[in-house]
């Protein structure tokens, strides 16, 4: 009787490892085939993450591309335009400041040198500032247009007309040929500086 008890354990104890070892080994097939499910999910999603990447950055590149092209058109006509718009100001320039000798020859008492320097100045200044504050509604680069304008222009004109006031013969074709040159000088710096401020952009 005990002989048969202790051989029914052992029997039971026998397909309990069995159990136990089948259960082990499918929870191990499983596990693994899991992993390699899990492993090949992940690399097929790098893998289309990567493609995707390329595809974007190539796009990216051929929109960049093109946005320089039209960048590039953008910045010549609007070169252009603040061009045109700062030739027209300067050749107006030039018979407001062919009026300022006019009228100083005809108003003023010039043998006071003093007073009469001081008034071409102020007159002078007077035209650059307003011409500035004309500017000022206009930007290129980001930097309103005045900002491009040399104070120095101010004493290029002031020699100019001092000349044409104190000569011993005025010439009024003279006059303007002279003021003329200097405007003309005028906008070949204004140029170079919009031009410096290009390259410094790039």
């Amino acid at each position: 009787m005990k002989e048969i008890e202790i051989a029914k354990g052992i029997s039971e104890f026998g397909m309990l490892a069995v159990t136990a070892g089948f259960f082990l080994f499918f929870s191990a097939t499983m596990m693994i085939i899991f992993v390699r499910w899990f492993v090949k999910m992940i690399n097929g999603m790098i893998d289309g993450q990567s493609k995707i990447t390329g595809q974007l950055l190539d796009e990216t590149k051929k929109q960049n591309e093109g946005l320089n092209d039209i960048r590039e058109g953008l910045i010549m006509e609007t070169d252009a335009r603040v061009k045109v718009i700062a030739s027209l100001a300067f050749d107006l320039s030039v018979e407001a400041v062919c009026g300022i000798v006019k009228k100083i020859r005809e108003e003023d008492c010039i043998s006071d040198v003093e007073s009469t320097e001081s008034k071409i100045r102020a007159l002078l200044q007077n035209m650059h500032d307003s011409r500035n504050a004309k500017f000022d509604n206009f930007k290129f680069r980001g930097r309103r247009l005045s900002e491009y304008a040399n104070p120095e222009w101010v004493s290029w004109l002031m020699e100019i007309v001092k000349h044409e006031v104190y000569h011993e013969n005025p010439n009024n074709r003279r006059m303007y040929s002279n003021v003329q040159i200097a405007y003309e000088r005028i906008k070949i710096d204004f140029y170079k500086r919009l031009n410096y401020d290009n390259k410094q952009t790039f």
